[in-house]
């Protein structure tokens, strides 16, 4: 299977028409059907049902052109971070965190990081879910992690980075939102929005508020339906402060708890870069210098 023969079905399975979809692509007709004819023989079973109005996908076909434009946006961002590294850099190291606000002082970071080290470049990649697992793959450099996560795994350096507390978010014209802070029966008859993957310091407040009998709860499937709900009136969250945006677009006001969470950088024991020491000398500081700033 080559990229033309990728590129070639993709356009197919837009068109549905092979005479557009080879003008599309500037090859002659018979080159393109010829093309698919070769990939659907490499694959064994067709993607397209033939007819002389045009062409239609095939169950399997949708289901395969579907995995194939998915894989092609991924080389092709291989490709382009390719060219960005060869034109400037010679090393890299990557960051992973589960979202961009997990790493405040990142983009801060870069920058100052840039004026040392010009020739090494600073890849960050997002993954909500599985960050640690392809870590632990080494397909990252470095992983934002809760202290918890890194608990009887080997090969790991856990760089300590700063405390997170945990948070009330509300609508901004929400009663709450005018409190300094907020206790428990603050929020006793309202409605909490709950799961969406929190971590387990979270969950273990959460269903203390639940089994006080004065909190109702609804099932919310990710931290991003969350605020959706929160937006919408439909409910109230608890977060810890490392999700926070700072676009100020809701409240997030300190919940009196006791529990907090202990948020770290992780890197391979084996990976002692002197580059790499630097990135995250420059990050630390960032953080310790930000004794203000509401994490």
């Amino acid at each position: 299977m080559t990229t033309k023969q990728i590129d070639y079905c993709i356009e197919l399975a837009h068109t549905l028409n092979f005479s557009r979809a080879a003008d599309n692509m500037f090859v002659s007709q018979p080159t393109f059907s010829y093309q698919i004819r070769l990939l659907e023989d490499e694959i064994g079973f067709a993607i397209f049902e033939r007819s002389g109005k045009g062409a239609a996908l095939t169950p399997a076909g949708a289901q395969f052109v579907s995995f194939l434009t998915g894989m092609r946006q991924d080389l092709k961002r291989a490709i382009e971070q390719g060219q960005n590294f060869s034109a400037k850099y010679h090393d890299s190291i990557s960051i992973c965190m589960m979202v961009r606000q997990a790493v405040y002082f990142l983009p801060e970071a870069m920058r100052m990081f840039e004026e040392s080290e010009p020739n090494v470049q600073i890849a960050p990649i997002f993954q909500y879910e599985n960050s640690m697992e392809n870590f632990l793959r080494n397909d990252t450099d470095i992983v934002f992690a809760l202290k918890e996560q890194t608990k009887q795994v080997a090969g790991v350096q856990v760089h300590d980075l700063f405390k997170s507390r945990i948070y009330l978010i509300t609508g901004r014209d929400d009663p709450l939102a005018g409190k300094d802070m907020i206790r428990e029966e603050d929020i006793y008859g309202r409605t909490l929005m709950v799961g969406g993957g929190s971590p387990q310091t979270l969950k273990a407040v959460q269903h203390r508020l639940i089994g006080s009998g004065k909190v109702n709860y609804f099932n919310s499937a990710d931290h991003d339906t969350t605020l959706t709900n929160v937006a919408a009136g439909r409910g109230i969250c608890l977060a810890p402060g490392f999700l926070n945006d700072h676009s100020g677009q809701f409240a997030w006001i300190p919940f009196d708890c006791k529990e907090s969470f202990s948020c770290v950088l992780c890197t391979h024991k084996e990976d002692q870069r002197d580059s790499l020491k630097t990135f995250l000398g420059i990050l630390k500081k960032l953080y310790s210098d930000a004794v203000a700033f509401p994490l």
